[in-house]
């Protein structure tokens, strides 16, 4: 039976130190509603996740391709995971933060979770637009123009934005149905 998001391909933009459950549970979503899921990073090989409550390395988890060599037009929707070491990567790394400002203004879907907004800060990316992320992040996030919201699941306009592991659930069915919504009857 076809999945709602049948023939929609999504990005995931992540570098070492991701927290690992931001990563593979939304995947995981992606994948059984259907869509082609690839892991971008600034480099070839694989990233290492990581889990931030305890301090721990977890799973290693393959690139299907470096960011530089990618384009938005190849992808419906990209997430952004957080866990504190990955967008601090990510926000230097110039490929990463072209394809995500290039995304924000392409006006498809964007998901990110806990310090995923990092990434979207250095973007330039978020002035004027409303979401929530892990509270440490509100001064950033409001020094860069944007407005900091503390709730589960905050959206404006093509971003869906969560502050936690435990949002992964509502963040991930608000994320999944705002990229069927976008794709249309196009994912069938």
């Amino acid at each position: 039976m076809p999945g709602p998001l049948d023939g929609v391909k999504i990005a995931i933009l992540a570098a070492d130190m991701f927290e690992e459950s931001e990563l593979a549970q939304p995947r995981q979503a992606f994948l059984e509603m259907g869509a082609g899921v690839d892991i971008l990073s600034p480099g070839d090989g694989t990233i290492q996740s990581f889990h931030d409550r305890d301090l721990t390395f977890g799973e290693r988890f393959p690139v299907a391709s470096p960011v530089g060599r990618t384009r938005v037009s190849d992808y419906d929707a990209l997430h952004l995971p957080g866990g504190v070491g990955n967008p601090d990567r990510l926000r230097l790394d110039e490929d990463a933060i072209t394809f995500a400002r290039q995304f924000v203004d392409s006006g498809k879907p964007v998901g990110v979770l806990c310090h995923g907004p990092w990434t979207l800060v250095e973007a330039g990316a978020v002035r004027g637009r409303t979401l929530t992320s892990w509270p440490s992040l509100q001064t950033d996030i409001r020094n860069a123009g944007g407005i900091w919201v503390d709730q589960q699941v905050a959206e404006d306009a093509n971003l869906v934005s969560s502050r936690k592991p435990g949002d992964i659930p509502a963040y991930s069915e608000r994320l999944t149905g705002k990229i069927a919504a976008a794709v249309g009857g196009r994912a069938a």
